[in-house]
């Protein structure tokens, strides 16, 4: 299984932002950490190793991209205005420059996004930002509300990037080109927030997968199982 490194500069984020790739071509997976994880965090928990097979074959090629959730939606050294415009700026970057890129590097006109945790909001919320650019969708233990990391304070960056506010009233006909899957399971602290998110996108008549897995909490274990499972859809 082919693995590099790569890191370049943002001019959205005026910084450098790191990446690794696994496999030389196949359909194009941007992969998200969890909550304040690295670029190589998915990595280092196996998920990649669950995508080995789909890799090696040529059917994926997976993007696992650094977060900056420190300086954002976690950042509580900084005031909540700024946190937020952290992440409109990452969002920027992975809009801008990031998908881009890869959308000419792989000759397609739509990637696949995915992430466990946090990193199912960042996937969940570009899908639904950028929609125009998403074909794939997969989140795995998905938390999406974002408001009650940031203490009451409320703007428009706050309302369109908190995908419970958004999507209600969002319009748009790539929604319903999406294949969605929202991975739960029946331990997972975060199942509430995947059958909230289920039930907005029920109402929009936009068709998705609520996967509730038996037995299984909020970890690694079934993130695995689930990962590889749903990239053999595509």
């Amino acid at each position: 299984m082919q693995e590099s490194y790569h890191k370049f500069w943002s001019n959205r984020l005026g910084r450098e932002i790191e990446m690794l790739k696994f496999g030389n071509w196949g359909y194009p997976i941007l992969l998200f950490p969890t909550s304040m994880g690295r670029y190589y965090e998915n990595k280092d928990f196996k998920l990649i190793e669950a995508a080995r097979g789909l890799i090696e074959s040529g059917k994926i090629k997976i993007y696992c991209i650094d977060s900056i959730d420190r300086d954002s939606w976690y950042g509580k050294h900084l005031h909540p205005a700024t946190r937020v415009y952290n992440h409109t700026c990452y969002d920027r970057m992975l809009n801008e420059e990031l998908v881009p890129s890869i959308q000419k590097e792989c000759n397609v006109n739509k990637i696949g996004v995915a992430g466990c945790s946090f990193g199912g909001y960042h996937a969940l919320n570009f899908a639904f930002k950028h929609p125009e650019k998403v074909a794939y969708m997969f989140s795995m233990g998905g938390a999406f509300n974002i408001k009650p990391r940031l203490g009451g304070y409320y703007d428009d960056n706050v309302f369109f990037n908190n995908p419970p506010d958004y999507i209600p009233d969002a319009q748009n006909s790539h929604f319903h080109d999406m294949k969605i899957v929202l991975g739960t399971s029946e331990h997972d602290f975060c199942k509430g927030e995947n059958e909230w998110m289920s039930q907005i996108l029920h109402r929009k008549g936009i068709k998705h997968w609520l996967d509730i897995r038996p037995f299984a909490n909020h970890d690694w274990p079934i993130w695995r199982q689930m990962f590889p499972e749903y990239l053999s859809k595509i």
